[in-house]
């Protein structure tokens, strides 16, 4: 259930993304008929309710997070929630020594809540894993008003900048900033 994972995220000050963000995740993966999604960070498994949610019954969801932790969090969360164990698959460690391992063209949905900073590689790596006609959603993409102030010039804010110019650019993408939570960027992969 929603609320346990929120509670977890309240109480641990680990960021989860809101409610309307959650329901355009939900939308989404529903909108691709998602059987496999991979996310780039767990969090307490308030996004991965909202997948699954989402996503075809049969679909399994591959979660990646460098704090087991967080995980762990995330399975109370999918059991509240009334998920079977074997709809999600979770694996500890970073996500970009974890994303190459996985297979190309197989998934149908990538969600990335991790390191800002890695946005760039974040992007790559999904084009790789995505299907033609999958998507790609990036949360927080407004760093809480800061990205659209010239002023800040922290690495972060930088990356999350070059991240929505390479996408807004690419031949393969079709996208849309979408302005629910801290702003969720999508794109389809034609």
């Amino acid at each position: 259930m929603l609320t346990y994972a929120r509670a977890q995220s309240a109480r641990t000050g680990i960021r989860a993304i809101g409610p309307s963000g959650g329901a355009c995740l939900r939308l989404l993966a529903a909108a691709v008929d998602a059987k496999a999604v991979a996310e780039i960070g767990t969090g307490t498994g308030v996004s991965g309710v909202y997948l699954l949610r989402g996503m075809r019954p049969d679909g399994v969801l591959t979660t990646v997070d460098s704090e087991p932790v967080h995980q762990q969090f995330a399975r109370e969360a999918y059991h509240a929630a009334g998920f079977a164990p074997n709809r999600a698959r979770f694996i500890p460690g970073k996500a970009l020594d974890v994303l190459p391992r996985l297979a190309d063209g197989q998934y149908d949905l990538v969600f990335c809540d991790g390191d800002p900073a890695e946005s760039a590689s974040y992007l790559a790596e999904s084009l790789r894993l995505l299907r033609p006609g999958g998507m790609v959603c990036f949360e927080g993409v407004f760093q809480e008003g800061r990205l659209a102030e010239p002023q800040h010039q922290d690495e972060q804010t930088h990356a999350v900048r070059g991240l929505v110019r390479d996408v807004r650019e690419s031949d393969v993408l079709l996208p849309a900033l979408l302005p629910v939570s801290d702003g969720l960027l999508c794109a389809v992969k034609r």
